[in-house]
């Protein structure tokens, strides 16, 4: 009887402990939904905007986490590019985004061009963009493919890394093809370079 009572008393306490693990998560969790929040300079000019549906932000690390996140890159207050993933992260004061899963980066400045990959990572404060597995920059005329390119937006170029793999699509199954150690895409222009340390570019026509 006495073990009994004692098994009673015990309750409110697990009670009362469960409540405050609960309350400190809390503060410490907070969840959001319909996220849409806009990033400045510290000169005031937007930078991007980020949107979700569900995001956490963990305070304690001062981690913003976000599902089906939308981001919108600003240049001159006009709309430069916009990127979609599965998941994303927003760290270090919001300097640094990190997105993971089905990337797909697409630019204002040419409407067909469009960028994949596994993850991309951008720290604010430097022009660069690295996308990293499976990358893949497709438009209408052109296809090309590697396993790292990096994004460089001051100039528009987006460098790709060995093994670098173009071709040029054609509906009737006719495809010019380049294997190669680095290739440079400029968005402006819409012309391509190849370069190669030690080994020639090598070149393959499909009639």
């Amino acid at each position: 009887m006495n073990s009994f009572i004692k098994y009673l008393l015990l309750i409110p306490i697990l009670i009362i402990g469960c409540k405050t693990s609960e309350i400190d998560d809390k503060r410490i969790n907070q969840s959001i939904n319909s996220m849409n929040m806009n990033i400045y300079s510290s000169e005031g000019i937007k930078l991007f905007s980020i949107k979700s549906p569900y995001s956490n932000y963990e305070k304690e690390k001062n981690i913003l986490s976000l599902k089906k996140t939308t981001i919108k890159l600003f240049k001159d207050n006009e709309k430069e590019y916009i990127i979609t993933s599965d998941n994303s992260k927003l760290t270090k004061n919001n300097k640094l985004i990190e997105l993971n899963g089905n990337v797909l980066v697409k630019t204002s400045i040419k409407q067909n061009d469009e960028l994949y990959s596994n993850s991309f990572t951008w720290n604010i404060e430097n022009s660069e963009f690295i996308l990293i597995g499976n990358v893949k920059f497709k438009n209408n005329s052109i296809t090309l493919t590697s396993n790292k390119a990096i994004l460089n937006k001051a100039n528009n170029i987006i460098e790709f890394f060995y093994p670098v793999k173009y071709k040029v699509n054609n509906n009737d199954k006719k495809l010019y093809e380049v294997n190669s150690q680095n290739a440079y895409y400029n968005i402006d222009t819409k012309s391509v370079s190849f370069r190669s340390k030690g080994e020639r570019v090598r070149t393959k026509i499909y009639f």
